[in-house]
């Protein structure tokens, strides 16, 4: 029961996280569960190194949802950067030599 409650809290702060960040993120079902999972795991390491939580504390919905949003921009960043058109080469000038008919 303890790993369905981290999958549902994972899945509630990975949809709110994706609702608070801008742009299109083509993620699924399965996508928004891992990112909220993921961000929850960001969080709580987060607060305890700020020391808002102890030890044994699991990460707040806050940091949880922050965590998440931080996750989700790095997806985008990296994700923006693969799909980036590649540089078109530009039109090379034709050599003189090669303007004179043989």
């Amino acid at each position: 029961m303890d790993i369905l409650g981290w999958i549902l809290f994972g899945f509630v702060v990975g949809l709110i996280a994706r609702a608070i960040m801008p742009g299109r993120d083509p993620m699924g079902l399965i996508g928004t569960t891992v990112l909220g999972v993921i961000g929850a795991l960001l969080g709580g390491w987060i607060g305890r190194a700020v020391g808002w939580y102890g030890p044994e504390d699991g990460a707040g919905f806050f940091a949880a949802t922050i965590g998440a949003i931080v996750v989700l921009g790095a997806y985008n960043f990296i994700s923006s950067r693969s799909r980036a058109k590649p540089k078109q080469v530009a039109d090379r000038p034709v050599p003189k030599d090669r303007d004179k008919a043989a």
